[in-house]
């Protein structure tokens, strides 16, 4: 099995008419997962701007699924509330910036997709390891958890106030 005989990537064979062991594409073809007509879904962006909203609809799977992943690659430096006091930084590292800053609370959502995918400082890309879905699902996390950060009671749904106040009594 480890010399077996076939075509190497463009060299010739007699088989084809053309002399081409590689086929060429046909005409209109697009490799699959690379037409990215999304550009907002892509690249974070729309005309050059960072996205202000997900470049699709948030839902509860999308959370959880945003707080599976972060559990997994952001809560080891920013840890799980998004202080940046994670473990790798009590373990000596470089603390990553708070996520409740107001610069980060006031950055577009595309700068988070933006940051995952191509790095920020100490920061590696996660463009490798973190889908493209998964990192806008972080992004939704994240801006939960920013959210929780500062909810008020006037945030939440009257019907369920009451039962926040006799939780606390």
């Amino acid at each position: 099995m480890h010399d077996q005989p076939r075509y190497e990537p463009l060299e010739a064979s007699s088989f084809f008419e053309d002399g081409r062991a590689s086929r060429p594409l046909l005409p209109g073809t697009v490799a699959r997962d690379d037409l990215r007509a999304d550009t907002p879904f892509y690249t974070g962006k729309s005309g050059g701007t960072l996205v202000k909203d997900l470049p699709f609809p948030v839902t509860r799977q999308v959370l959880a699924r945003g707080q599976e992943r972060y559990d997994i690659f952001c809560a080891p430096c920013h840890d799980r509330v998004g202080s940046g006091l994670g473990i790798v930084v009590r373990r000596g590292f470089r603390p990553p910036p708070s996520l409740h800053t107001d610069r980060l609370r006031e950055a577009p959502v595309g700068h988070f997709f933006e940051v995952m995918t191509h790095g920020s400082g100490a920061m590696a890309d996660y463009a490798a390891q973190v889908s493209r879905r998964d990192r806008w699902a972080i992004a939704a996390y994240i801006r939960a958890l920013q959210l929780s950060q500062r909810a008020t009671l006037a945030d939440v749904p009257s019907a369920r106030r009451q039962q926040l106040r006799d939780t606390d009594q």
